[in-house]
């Protein structure tokens, strides 16, 4: 990215901040309460470019599948990529381990929203996240759209198609404590699109079931920026691969984690398509990288029951793999992060999760710090203030900072501490 090209972070963004896009949320009838939301409805003007990475679990929900097919994936973990106008989430029911039974659901979900919008079937991507084992009902969503619609079609102001967006990031929530959204700009002067404005807007849900492997819980990603199909894969797959997948709660990879990218390139309708390898191209992939990282944070921060958002950065690992299983190793370990909710600088237990993480290093050549105190040197205990790293720990965010000594790579983890009300939510969550 060109140093002229400056990012702005919008937190009160969401996918309805980029041109060419809707969205709501509603209560549809998913869950009892009827003041909770619990329909999310995207919607493009157009169809438009779309994208999107799955999760890699094997037990693998309805709706996963279903969208993987619209966007012919052809294998799971393969680029998925295509043509959509519009994604419907459901919360409260995961769709997930329900036979051919929840496929059809998924698909007939995917025929009613296409029905209403306009558009075929296959244009459609679906996305559900709450229990899994439990079926689907349709009725919902036969109500559910047409109301949303019927909304978003009385032409509302800018305030209200805010308002609007906002429901929507909070309609896909589940065990989070908050909505998680926002959006990133950046101008086209300087890269090829003179007066022009971009936007890159987003919303994601999780708090709970989080060790993506390959993306967020759930999370939906708008651009107005001209952005082909197969680029847009290459970009999510990009920004994903250092921020939804940096992050870890309590190390389970849920059976929905799904993120879509639609880009609809009402910024610049009359301008090229933004080249891979061009400053245009690059200013996009920045603002996509901010965007996702601030979610994944964002994510980590309100896991469930947690205290303290915990940033663990190892550097100086032999390769790139050692770098990412040192990291995640320590903060997926149960003993780091309650002793992070403890308020313990124990750093004994950050070492032995390094020396069983599979990272190739040597002992005496490891340095710790924690809070910005050296609490290890030469994989040897160095005289800390106590009283000071219990004072560093009223912060809201907890560094655990790692060199191995082994090499050049890095990476940085965001994970949250294990407190009492973990287990509270995880053993009252059905219900």
């Amino acid at each position: 990215m060109t140093d002229s090209v400056k990012l702005a972070f919008n937190p009160e963004g969401t996918p309805a901040s980029a041109q060419g896009f809707s969205a709501i949320g509603v209560h549809a009838g998913f869950r009892p309460d009827p003041d909770r939301l619990d329909m999310a409805l995207v919607v493009a003007d157009e169809p438009c470019a779309a994208a999107a990475t799955f999760t890699t679990n094997v037990f693998c929900a309805a709706p996963v599948r279903v969208s993987r097919e619209h966007l012919d994936e052809g294998a799971p973990g393969k680029p998925a990529y295509g043509c959509a106008r519009a994604v419907v989430i459901n919360s409260g029911i995961a769709n997930a381990a329900t036979g051919e039974r929840g496929l059809e659901t998924a698909r007939a979900t995917c025929d009613i929203v296409g029905e209403a919008v306009g558009c075929p079937a296959s244009e459609v991507l679906v996305a559900s996240t709450g229990v899994i084992g439990q079926h689907l009902r349709l009725e919902p969503f036969a109500a559910g759209v047409p109301a949303a619609l019927a909304v978003m079609a009385a032409v509302p102001t800018a305030e209200e198609r805010a308002a609007q967006g906002l429901t929507a990031a909070r309609a896909i929530m589940t065990t989070d404590t908050r909505p998680k959204h926002g959006a990133v700009t950046f101008a086209g002067d300087g890269i090829g699109y003179p007066g022009a404005t971009f936007t890159v807007g987003g919303m994601a849900k999780g708090a709970g079931m989080i060790m993506p492997n390959m993306a967020t819980m759930i999370a939906v990603i708008t651009t107005d920026a001209p952005v082909a199909a197969p680029d847009l894969s290459a970009a999510l797959t990009a920004a994903v691969s250092k921020s939804f997948n940096k992050v870890t709660v309590d190390s389970d990879t849920s059976t929905n984690d799904t993120c879509f990218a639609l880009a609809s390139g009402a910024a610049a309708p009359e301008g090229p398509a933004f080249a891979p390898g061009t400053p245009a191209f690059a200013a996009f992939q920045a603002a996509l990288d901010k965007l996702t990282t601030t979610l994944a944070r964002a994510m980590a921060a309100d896991g469930e029951g947690a205290t303290r958002l915990i940033t663990v950065t190892v550097r100086g690992a032999a390769t790139a793999d050692d770098a990412d299983a040192a990291a995640r190793t320590v903060a997926n370990s149960p003993l780091v992060k309650t002793a992070v909710y403890g308020h313990d600088a124990n750093w004994g237990r950050v070492a032995a999760a390094l020396g069983r993480s599979g990272a190739q290093f040597g002992q005496e050549d490891v340095d710790i710090d924690i809070l910005g105190l050296p609490v290890c040197r030469a994989g040897l205990v160095v005289d800390f203030d106590e009283d000071e790293a219990l004072r560093r720990f009223e912060e809201p965010e907890v560094a655990i900072e790692v060199d191995l000594h082994a090499g050049e790579e890095s990476t940085t983890m965001w994970t949250c501490d294990f407190s009492h009300e973990y287990v509270t939510i995880n053993g009252d969550y059905r219900s």
